[in-house]
């Protein structure tokens, strides 16, 4: 009987690793969040292999709100329907691990200057800083302008503008990768500037508000239904 009960034991604890090794090792499903920055495009419906994630998300919207949402992994085809119809706007075929992703939809929706839609599929990260410290990254979305150099200085700003750049050449399509600074512990939080590539002359320039081991991504894109790049950068936050 001593005997058995052993074999039984050794039995269930090798399932259950077997079950424990299995499900480490086949996650089949992705975290994603939607950008919509096509210039010229109406609200969207946001369907991933035929099923509806997200709907009616306007120019520079996002969802969701804060976090991310669970899809299918592995090759996805993404499709945008004009909200609330079967009209569609764009589709795309993308590759998603089992992290974490933000999408963006950028271009143009009516093929403005020959240019169409472009999907951007970037892995994100929600991995903490080391302490006292933030965390940026950059994304290229504005089609209608040629390469940038990002700065992103401590407030308040003294000296102006100096370089190296803090991200430099940005092409559109293009992700940064995070950038790690230390946290301003005046509170009075970051300025970021964007300039055209190789010169210190800003485009525009936007006031970041990061409490200390935060992550941001910044999305750059252009203005509705025109031919340059907006002001104003959406902020996703990656963590806190």
């Amino acid at each position: 009987m001593r005997r058995l009960l052993r074999a039984l034991t050794l039995t269930l604890a090798l399932t259950a690793l077997s079950v424990f090794v299995t499900s480490c090792g086949s996650s089949n499903s992705s975290q994603i969040r939607f950008v919509h920055a096509i210039r010229d495009g109406a609200p969207l419906d946001i369907d991933v292999n035929s099923t509806k994630i997200f709907t009616d998300i306007a120019f520079l919207g996002y969802q969701p709100s804060s976090g991310h949402t669970s899809v299918s992994s592995g090759n996805v085809t993404v499709a945008g329907l004009a909200t609330g119809t079967t009209t569609q706007v764009f589709t795309s075929t993308t590759s998603l691990g089992s992290g974490l992703y933000t999408l963006i939809a950028s271009g143009s929706a009516t093929g403005v200057n020959g240019a169409g839609v472009n999907l951007l599929s970037i892995s994100d990260s929600n991995t903490a800083p080391a302490t006292g410290n933030v965390e940026f990254r950059v994304v290229d979305a504005s089609q209608t302008q040629s390469n940038v150099d990002i700065y992103i200085l401590a407030n308040p700003v003294t000296g102006g503008i100096q370089p190296p750049a803090t991200i430099s050449g940005l092409a559109y399509t293009q992700a940064s990768s995070y950038i790690t600074l230390p946290f301003n512990s005046n509170g009075s939080g970051y300025t970021m500037y964007v300039t055209s590539a190789g010169t210190t002359n800003p485009l525009f320039s936007q006031n970041l508000s990061s409490p200390t081991g935060s992550i941001r991504t910044l999305v750059l894109t252009d203005v509705q239904n025109g031919s340059s790049m907006n002001p104003q950068a959406i902020e996703l936050s990656d963590l806190n």
